[in-house]
């Protein structure tokens, strides 16, 4: 707004006799205001709210002032957003009678306007006095599930009062239909957007939004529970890619005590095993005689110490035909260093953080199976030529406390990642230190300034062609190698063993079968980085790939460069260097029309905002399964958008580094942003709307 024009607005205030009548008279009569943006009539509100701050004298009081406050109440149900905080200010609507506020409240809601009432119940802080259910059961139905995050946004009880209610609707026995019956004419009604699956989200949201103990809502959290039960009979029984400790750990730790779990265990033991490996599986799991059938209650009676040594002599054949099939350790078992102490730490710093050293960085957690929470690293290996560290960092972060010296471990952390003298080799960094920074917010900007940092995740693309093909003769054995394990396969001739990949990284101490799997999955990139330097031209890629992969500068200098000589990163952060490379150069930015992806059914919003920026996108339909959007993925080439328990299975079924996992807990725009910027889309004027009719 020009000077001029304020000056004008503050003059004719000065000449009013009673200014906040004037405002209303003025508001009432015009419908300029009623416009979005900013129009006069708004630019004349805030002045007058300017105006009485420095005339302390001009507020009314008493009877004048409440009917002042019931002519602009009726104003606000029509009122633009940005008008509202203004005049509930300037008209002091905060003091005027609570019972009155409320009436007028239920009275919009007793007309249908929901997403009126509940606006003005939030600016007017009226939320403790009223119904949580019944205010926010409307706007669920018309998929407002962002507005019902502010209703509750600042009472914990009422997050309490409403998740509790969300998770009562998500019972199986729940009849959901009883809830939509009564607003079966409402405006903008998406009934497809009211149901368990939908709710079950939103429950989880919130439970992370609000920091809510997940225990209030046992039907979400048991249905989850089941879920993770089922994916992992399906890992153990169908693929058969994980060991029965890895296995073992995994159902004790999702079942517990929980009756009900426990009781739809059994049921998928006897789906998946005969009666007496259900009953040795029960034992196992512990699951309370009382709760098996008669036939598994008896044949769990029979079980004999014979049962144990046979499979301990089945374990031992399985471990041979391991080292025959799988890429091994070529370094001596007392060669891997387990450190749980900061006096453990000190030998590893010494022989790390040394000029020149070459470094194998890989990372490990827990699988969250859709829980809430982002995932915390609970090992991190760091292997040399002739010995592997594997660090127990909530151990080591725990005692780091205790004695004060918080900073210890993210100062090495940092020391490492940023010396552009040790060259640190990965795959697919970018998530590991995402997990990190989870874990440790001291760690939150390691990404920025890494420096002499490798991820072969960069030259996978250019040998997955030839060792897919290789491949294929082994398939009718094992599940196809994926990812990583893919690379050691075509560069060092054998795949890794992935059965101790979702293992719980958390349970102390560690078996000896995920210290092996460890340790391997972090040296292996070592070997692989030596067989691609010296031999680069065997596997397609060009000769000069060690000066091509090792970037030098940190990412803020790699942007000025960039805009400067128009030189574009790759994806994993490695800067190009040198004119004349080919094939070993990773791919830099890309547009949104060379960005293909297919959106799993809980991210159509993230979907359609895509498509607005020109990104060819595929929406799975509420209908779909999830496998679909890897059949989409596989046979159009495109990379999966998804979240949540779906990723632990969606990732499994394509290439490393084409499925991503989004944080379901931001808003479509925020989660577009996370995705542009893994994949290094960038987005021009031209791009915006060039999809949309």
């Amino acid at each position: 707004v020009s000077r001029q024009l304020k000056e004008e607005i503050r003059r004719g205030f000065a000449r009013l006799e009673d200014p906040l009548a004037g405002l209303l008279a003025m508001l009432e009569s015009s419908s300029d205001w009623k416009g979005k943006g900013h129009s006069l009539g708004y630019c004349i509100t805030t002045e007058l709210q300017l105006w009485i701050k420095e005339h302390p004298a001009v507020p009314q009081f008493g009877t004048t002032l409440k009917k002042l406050q019931a002519r602009v109440l009726r104003l606000l149900s029509n009122c633009p957003a940005n008008l509202l905080d203004p005049l509930i200010s300037i008209y002091q609507l905060h003091t005027a009678d609570r019972n009155y506020l409320l009436e007028h409240v239920n009275h919009l809601y007793l007309q249908g306007d929901y997403k009126e009432a509940a606006i003005l119940s939030i600016k007017l802080k009226l939320q403790p006095d009223q119904d949580v259910e019944k205010m926010c059961t409307p706007l669920l139905l018309q998929d407002k599930a962002n507005l019902v995050e502010d209703y509750v946004g600042e009472y914990p009880e009422l997050q309490s009062k409403l998740l509790q209610t969300l998770d009562t609707w998500c019972d199986p026995s729940f009849n959901i239909r009883d809830i939509t019956r009564p607003y079966q004419g409402l405006s903008r009604y998406k009934p497809e957007k009211f149901n368990r699956r939908v709710l079950s989200k939103l429950v989880f949201r919130l439970l992370e939004r609000f920091n809510v103990d997940p225990a209030l809502c046992p039907n979400v959290i048991n249905q989850r529970h089941l879920r993770t039960l089922n994916y992992l009979f399906y890992k153990r029984f169908v693929e058969k890619t994980m060991t029965e400790e890895n296995w073992a750990d995994h159902i004790q730790s999702t079942v517990g005590e929980n009756r009900w779990l426990q009781g739809q265990l059994v049921q998928s033991l006897l789906r998946y095993c005969d009666t007496r490996g259900a009953a040795r599986w029960a034992q196992r799991c512990r699951v309370p005689p009382e709760m098996l059938p008669c036939a598994v209650a008896e044949e769990l009676q029979k079980l004999h110490i014979q049962d144990r040594v046979e499979g301990v002599t089945k374990a031992d054949n399985y471990e041979d035909s391991k080292k025959k099939d799988y890429y091994q350790l070529p370094i001596p078992r007392e060669n891997i260093h387990f450190l749980q102490t900061w006096e453990e730490m000190l030998q590893c710093w010494e022989k790390v953080l040394q000029p020149g050293q070459v470094i194998g960085v890989d990372m490990e957690w827990k699988p969250s199976f859709g829980m809430v929470g982002k995932p915390r690293v609970a090992l991190l290996q760091l292997a040399l030529k002739d010995e592997v560290f594997l660090l127990d960092l909530p151990q080591l972060l725990k005692q780091a406390e205790a004695e004060g010296k918080k900073e210890n471990l993210p100062h090495f952390i940092h020391r490492l990642y940023s010396d552009a003298a040790i060259t640190k080799l990965g795959y697919g960094m970018s998530g590991d230190l995402s997990s990190l920074a989870a874990t440790c917010s001291a760690l939150k900007d390691t990404e920025k300034q890494m420096q002499g940092v490798v991820d072969l995740l960069a030259v996978d693309k250019q040998v997955d062609g030839l060792s897919l093909e290789h491949n294929q003769e082994e398939r009718g054995v094992r599940q196809p190698e994926k990812g990583l394990s893919l690379l050691v396969h075509h560069v060092l001739g054998k795949p890794l063993d992935k059965t101790e990949q979702l293992s719980n990284w958390e349970k102390r101490p560690l078996r000896e079968e995920q210290i092996l799997y460890a340790a391997s999955d972090a040296y292996c990139l070592l070997e692989i980085y030596e067989r691609l330097c010296k031999d680069p031209e065997s596997f397609s890629l060009g000769s000069d790939l060690t000066e091509s992969l090792v970037g030098k500068q940190s990412k803020k200098s790699r942007a000025k460069k960039q805009l400067n000589k128009q030189e574009a990163p790759s994806p994993s952060g490695q800067e190009c260097q040198g004119p004349k490379m080919k094939l070993s150069c990773p791919p830099g930015p890309i547009s949104p029309r060379e960005f293909n992806v297919v959106c799993d059914n809980m991210l159509q919003g993230l979907g359609r905002y895509l498509r607005c920026l020109g990104v060819d996108v595929r929406l799975l339909d509420n209908e779909d399964d999830h496998r679909k959007a890897a059949e989409i993925a596989r046979q159009e080439g495109r990379v999966i958008l998804t979240s949540g328990l779906p990723y632990q299975t969606l990732r499994s079924q394509v290439g490393e580094g084409r499925c991503f996992s989004v944080n379901c807990s931001e808003k479509a725009k925020e989660q577009a942003l996370q995705v542009l910027k893994h994949f290094n889309v960038q987005v021009s004027l031209t791009d915006i709307f060039s999809r949309c009719q």
